[in-house]
């Protein structure tokens, strides 16, 4: 009886790191492909890769639904195809990401290093306010210092935080948080997106400059 306990035991840690590697998997191929719509696309293939990316990103929700990851990397794309398509359209994409990195903070409020919290608060600071959605600066700040307490040394943390600080006209602190997202080490696997993003920042840099 105990060996047979054992064996179960065993064929279900075996289960169980089986789709821990299929999710991380998913995750680095959803990140893979979003570094190369944002930071190598533009006009028509850009909206291409991101519709296509949506799509991927669906599949891998139905794959893995408990996985708060892959739900944090769909608002991710759905807010980034967002920003490209803009105007009324953009609206519904935001909503739905809003809701995507909602339900991922439900299932685990630290996946990804709190990049739901930092997405989130990028959203509310960049949404229309009330009635036509659901922008508010409080919020966005609530969250993206809720980011940064989750990845006080990431680029992604602090480069969106200096976003908001700069919107807010506050210059001189949107400046030195720049810089602390200049300082964040590279990400294993994600040398596009890191060269990309300091890309961003040495131009906001130059423009407070």
């Amino acid at each position: 009886m105990k060996n047979i306990v054992k064996i179960l035991c065993y064929v279900l840690l075996l289960s169980s790191t089986a789709v821990l590697a299929d999710v991380q998997q998913d995750v680095a191929l959803l990140a893979k492909a979003w570094a190369k719509a944002n930071y190598q696309l533009n006009g028509a293939q850009q909206e291409e890769a991101f519709e296509s990316l949506i799509e991927q990103s669906n599949e891998a929700v139905k794959l893995h639904p408990a996985s708060a990851e892959v739900l944090i990397w769909r608002g991710i794309i759905k807010s980034s195809f967002a920003g490209v398509k803009g105007g009324l359209s953009a609206l519904s994409l935001i909503k739905e990401a809003k809701k995507d990195l909602e339900k991922s903070i439900l299932l685990d409020d630290k996946a990804l290093s709190g990049s739901a919290y930092t997405t989130l608060g990028t959203l509310y600071f960049k949404a229309p306010g009330w009635p036509i959605s659901f922008g508010n600066d409080e919020q966005a700040k609530r969250y993206l210092q809720k980011g940064i307490l989750l990845d006080p040394n990431g680029i992604d943390s602090h480069y969106f935080y200096a976003l908001f600080l700069l919107d807010q006209g506050e210059k001189k602190q949107a400046q030195a948080s720049f810089i602390k997202a200049l300082d964040a080490k590279a990400r294993p696997g994600r040398a596009l997106a890191d060269s990309g993003r300091r890309h961003e920042i040495n131009e906001a840099l130059h423009e407070i400059n």
